[in-house]
């Protein structure tokens, strides 16, 4: 049976109302590019796409669905309303795997080359041979947060040979790559053994402030610790004290508490770091991704069929 669906920012394309209605006839679609378009025509509108706002919410009397643009939105997305709805959310997550697996490979890659090293070096015409590299079939990564994003990490980690440990709290079974899988409150047991910490956890109630001084103390301090996930889950400040005592080796940054990371900031110049300015999701494709998940939800939501990506609202993900 048709339906009435109104896109919002962020993130859509300008083709998606045509695209549909080839997809679906008579679907009923408003493309709004501000919130107050969308509050005339969301008050029957049985889904929607984009940042649903409370405002929008207090209107929408059928909906029904709402398409996340992002696999993890900022805080705040998950508003209490909205939570509390018996709305279902879905997300993109997935469509940004194989680009942010391929980002957390090239800084892992780096660090067991020296490159943090040597880069600097290079800018000020040093040539300085002697980093100690890391073997790594005789190395251990563990990822933390084994969704999509993890296991495809842990995949190729394995191909270099790495020995891997997952921590997630809701896979029920390793994925291909994984030596072994822990839970969350296993974490300060699995730090110890890792000679890189890769984060990949998205941003919800219980990953806010996930690491602090606590878990860098608990890491080797010939290791590696790299950020892909959300800045929320890293104090900034402990993790600078732990680079600059010494306590961690390094870290491959791509997200921070506060974006864009001040000028000012000591990790900029901090050695051992490395930074990247929240672009490892970037790659081709993703317009394609994005659409065809929106097509096939839309398709599953015309028939009454499961919808993919669901989200567990009160924990953002």
């Amino acid at each position: 049976m048709p339906f009435k669906l109104v896109i919002c920012p962020p993130n859509y394309q300008e083709h998606w109302p045509e695209t549909l209605r080839q997809e679906i006839p008579d679907i009923d679609v408003h493309l709004c590019p501000t919130i107050g378009e969308a509050m005339e025509v969301i008050g029957d509108a049985d889904a929607a796409f984009g940042d649903i706002v409370p405002e929008l919410l207090e209107r929408a009397e059928k909906l029904r669905w709402i398409a996340c643009p992002q696999a993890g939105p900022p805080a705040g997305y998950y508003h209490p309303k909205l939570i509390e709805s018996n709305i279902t959310v879905t997300n993109t997550r997935e469509i940004y795997n194989d680009h942010i697996s391929a980002h957390i490979m090239s800084l892992l890659l780096a660090f067991a080359r020296g490159l943090q090293i040597y880069i600097p070096q290079q800018i000020q015409g040093i040539w300085r041979q002697g980093y100690q590299t890391v073997y790594l079939p005789e190395a251990t990564a563990a990822i933390i947060g084994v969704g999509g994003i993890g296991g495809e990490t842990a995949r190729l980690c394995a191909e270099f040979g790495l020995t891997v440990l997952g921590v997630d709290p809701r896979l029920p079974a390793p994925v291909p790559g994984l030596a072994e899988l822990h839970r969350p409150e296993n974490l300060l047991n699995v730090l110890p053994r890792a000679d890189f910490v890769i984060v990949t956890v998205p941003e919800t109630p219980q990953t806010q402030g996930m690491f602090t001084r606590t878990q860098f103390q608990a890491m080797k301090n010939t290791a590696f610790f790299i950020n892909i996930g959300r800045g929320a889950t890293v104090n900034l400040n402990d993790l600078t004290q732990a680079l600059q005592t010494n306590e961690i080796a390094g870290a491959g940054l791509d997200v921070f508490q506060t974006e864009p990371l001040p000028p000012a900031h000591p990790l900029w110049t901090t050695p051992g770091v490395l930074i990247t300015p929240h672009v490892a999701g970037a790659g081709p494709y993703l317009d394609h991704r994005r659409t065809q998940l929106l097509l096939e939800n839309c398709h599953r939501f015309n028939q009454n069929q499961p919808l993919r990506n669901t989200v567990d609202k009160a924990n953002w993900f």
